[in-house]
């Protein structure tokens, strides 16, 4: 296999309980056939229920992770997760650039499932400005699209213009996603030339917690084989709907989606 082919990064926070983060984000590209490779942002202390406690990585040691996988086996794609700070969002934005890393899918993780704050408030406008901009698909949800946007997102016409205002601070591609909706839970793909409305059928359960870290996770998988856009939003939101269907009943709050739903176990 050529150097960087079906390699695909995540940077991105670490979490305990293994629903979400890195841990979703591996067992997803495992999943897709790809190989995963990471760089910590953060440790968390977490379960189902809470976010217990946040450590950042220091910056060196959070790009070093990044040159080290990147020097060695290349990466076809990356995406990342959990950023936290507008100091870590800089130094990843710089990272990005230095190796030239176009296939990547950011998720503007701002709020955990329970409610913790994953993204501090001062830095919303780094995340906007330094790292959009990078992006070839950004992938946020109702609430953290009316972040960036600073309006709120009520109507399915909301979610295509928040598309098209997305994609007019700079990423090649947005999809704004309709879980945080009401009964219309239709998902919308904007790339600046094609609307593309992507519908669901909401499942009844609450246990979706890593829902946005496999959607985006299976996205960068589809890219790193060389899928185009369109087509790895496509089959991530087919992959995402199964995880979910097929989620996990354990701990006591929000159970994590299942991206291994594919493995057949005695």
């Amino acid at each position: 296999m050529p150097r960087g082919e079906r390699v695909a990064l995540t940077i991105a926070g670490s979490d305990s309980g293994g629903g979400a983060g890195i841990q979703a984000d591996l067992k997803t590209f495992a999943a897709l056939g790809v190989h995963g490779t990471s760089a910590i942002t953060a440790i968390t202390a977490q379960n189902t229920v809470t976010v217990d406690a946040i450590f950042e990585l220091p910056i060196a040691i959070i790009v070093a992770q990044i040159d080290a996988v990147v020097g060695d086996l290349g990466v076809a794609s990356a995406k990342t997760g959990m950023l936290a700070s507008s100091r870590i969002i800089e130094a990843v934005a710089s990272s990005i650039e230095a190796h030239r890393i176009e296939k990547l899918v950011v998720d503007p993780v701002m709020v955990a499932k329970g409610g913790a704050k994953l993204l501090r408030d001062d830095a919303i406008e780094a995340l906007r400005t330094r790292l959009l901009p990078l992006a070839a698909i950004i992938t946020p949800n109702i609430p953290e699209a009316e972040v960036m946007l600073g309006r709120r997102i009520r109507t399915i016409d909301d979610r295509r213009e928040a598309a098209r205002d997305l994609v007019a601070l700079g990423p090649r591609a947005a999809v704004v996603k309709g879980g945080h909706a009401g009964d219309d839970v239709t998902d919308v793909y904007w790339d600046g030339s094609a609307m593309v409305e992507l519908p669901g059928v909401r499942v009844p359960t609450l246990n979706t917690h890593g829902s946005g870290c496999v959607f985006s996770a299976a996205i960068a998988a589809g890219l790193a084989k060389g899928l185009e856009p369109l087509e790895a939003v496509q089959r991530a939101k087919e992959f995402i709907s199964a995880a979910i269907e097929q989620s996990l009943e354990i701990g006591h709050g929000h159970g994590p989606v299942n991206p291994m739903f594919g493995l057949t176990t005695e």
